[in-house]
C-alpha cells in the first residue's frame, strides 16, 4: 500500500489515550477524539468493569458493539442541531414503520427458517423493530420507543425455544443472532428489561447453533458454503459475547476470523490480492454482487464490534478487508477489476469441483444494501484514508435506510443500516 494509506492511530494507541481522560475524571466511559471536531465527534465507549470479566482480563465497553456511547452522542447532538447528514438519516429511521412505538411483537416458540412451516418472517421484522425503536430512544430520547424496544425483545426472551429449519437455519442463527444482540445491546440498562433472560436465551439458543455451524459446517465439505454463511456466525458469537461479557466468545470470533478453515475467515473470504496492491477479490464475486454486498456489510459489522472492543480487525493483515471492499465497490461502480480463477468443492466428503473463471454481472450496480457508510466512515474518516470507491459508494446510496426500507423479504434485512445517522463524522 502507498504511504498515505498506512494508518494513522492504532485502535490500541487510542484507548491508551482513552484510558488517561478516563483516569482525569471522565464520567461513563472514555472520550477520544480520532477526527478532530468538537466534543460531539468525540468516540465515547463505556469503561466499566463487567460482571463476567476475569481478573486480568480487558473488560467490555457498554454499548459497544456497532455502536459505542460517542456515535450515538454525536447523533443525538447532530440530529437536535438540524445538521446534515445526521437529519436525513434521522429522517430515514422515523419514516420506517419499524420504528414506530406502537409496534406489537409476535414472538415464537419456534423460529423456522428453510423447508416447511417458515415463520422468521416475524423474527427479523421484530428484532429491526427492537433494534430502531431503541435507536430513536438513545438519539432522540422518546421514552415510549425505549418501552417499545424492550417490550419486543421481553417477549421474545419469554418464547423462543429454538431455531429449526433446513440449511437455512444456520444462517437465521447467524444473521439474527447478531442483530438480536445489537438491539439489546441499546437497552441493556434500561429499566425493565430483563438482560439476564436475554441473555440466557442469546446463550441456549443462538449460540449453539453459531459454534454447530462454524465447527461442522452442515456436514459439508469446509468450502461448500459461500462466505456469509461464516460472516454471519462469527458476528453472532461475537455480538452475544459482548452481550453476556464473555471473553472467550469474543476471542474465539476473533480468531475465527483471522484463521477460521471456513469461508468466513479472512485469508478465505477474500483469497487474492491482486498486483496492484489496493484491491482484492471477494469470495463470492463470481456469484453475484448482491450476496457479494452482503458479504462486505457482514465483515464490516464483524469490524466495527471488535474496534469498540479495542481490537483492530479493519486493519489486519495490511487492510485486506479495505482492498476487498474497494474491489466490490470499483466493480459495482461500472469500472473495471482483475479475477483470478476461483476454485472450490461443493457437497460432502471430498466434495465436486467447481471453478469460475469470470466475475459475475448478476445484480451489478444493484448494491444498494446499507452496508458502505460504516467503511466509508471508518477509512476515510477515522484513518484518514484513500478509498476512493467505498467512499463513492456511499455517497451513492446515502442516506442510509435500514430493515423495511429495501424491500419486504429477508434479503432486505440483512443489515441493520442507518450508517449515515450513526457513523457520519
Amino acid at each position: 500500500m502507498a504511504e498515505h494509506n498506512k494508518h494513522r492511530i492504532s485502535r490500541r494507541s487510542a484507548l491508551q489515550i482513552a484510558g488517561g481522560v478516563a483516569a482525569a475524571g471522565a464520567v461513563g466511559g472514555i472520550a477520544v477524539s480520532l477526527g478532530g471536531g468538537d466534543s460531539a465527534d468525540a468516540a465515547q465507549t463505556g469503561a466499566s468493569p463487567s460482571p463476567g470479566a476475569s481478573a486480568g482480563k480487558p473488560v467490555f465497553a457498554h454499548p459497544g458493539m456497532l455502536h459505542n456511547a460517542g456515535d450515538l452522542n454525536r447523533a443525538k447532538v447532530r440530529v437536535a442541531a438540524r445538521r446534515e447528514p445526521w437529519t436525513a438519516g434521522w429522517q430515514r429511521l422515523t419514516a420506517n414503520r419499524h420504528s414506530a412505538s406502537t409496534w406489537t411483537p409476535r414472538p415464537q416458540a419456534t423460529v423456522v427458517r428453510g423447508g416447511t412451516g417458515q415463520n422468521y418472517v416475524s423474527l427479523y421484522n421484530d428484532i429491526h423493530a427492537a433494534y430502531q425503536n431503541a435507536l430513536r430512544w438513545k438519539i432522540g430520547g422518546t421514552k415510549e420507543n425505549a418501552e417499545a424496544a424492550v417490550a419486543i425483545l421481553n417477549a421474545w426472551s419469554a418464547t423462543l425455544t429454538a431455531v429449526n429449519g433446513n440449511a437455512d437455519r444456520f444462517l437465521a442463527a447467524g444473521l439474527y443472532g447478531y442483530q438480536f444482540a445489537n438491539a439489546a445491546e441499546l437497552v441493556r440498562d434500561h429499566d425493565g428489561f430483563d438482560l439476564a433472560r436475554f441473555q440466557k436465551m442469546m446463550l441456549q439458543v443462538f449460540h449453539p447453533m453459531n459454534e454447530d455451524f462454524l465447527t461442522h459446517h452442515n456436514g459439508a465439505v469446509i468450502t461448500n458454503y459461500w462466505a456469509n454463511w461464516d460472516l454471519c456466525n462469527v458476528a453472532s458469537v461475537m455480538a452475544i459475547g459482548i452481550l453476556c461479557d464473555d471473553r472467550a466468545l469474543f476471542d474465539r470470533a476473533v480468531e475465527y476470523f483471522k484463521k477460521g478453515a471456513g469461508n468466513g475467515s479472512i485469508g478465505n473470504a477474500i483469497p487474492f490480492v491482486h498486483e496492484s496492491g489496493d484491491l482484492a477479490q471477494w469470495q463470492e464475486s463470481g456469484r453475484d454482487q448482491g450476496h457479494t454486498a452482503m458479504g462486505v456489510g457482514q465483515m464490516g459489522a464483524i469490524c466495527e464490534m471488535a474496534w469498540n472492543q479495542g481490537v483492530d480487525l479493519y486493519g489486519y493483515d495490511d487492510s485486506r478487508f479495505m482492498k476487498g471492499a474497494e474491489y466490490v465497490a470499483k466493480y459495482n461502480l461500472g469500472g473495471d477489476v482483475p479475477f483470478a480463477k476461483y476454485t472450490w468443492r461443493s457437497g460432502t466428503g471430498r466434495g465436486k469441483y467447481n471453478e469460475q473463471a469470470v466475475i459475475s454481472g448478476i445484480a451489478r450496480g444493484e448494491t444498494t444494501r446499507p452496508v458502505w457508510e460504516i467503511l466509508h466512515y471508518h477509512y476515510a474518516r477515522r484513518r484518514r484514508l484513500s478509498v476512493p470507491n467505498i467512499t463513492a459508494m456511499a455517497e451513492k446510496v446515502r442516506a442510509e435506510g435500514g430493515g423495511g426500507d429495501y424491500g419486504p423479504n429477508s434479503g432486505g434485512f440483512d443489515q441493520l443500516g442507518f450508517g449515515t445517522l450513526l457513523y457520519a463524522k
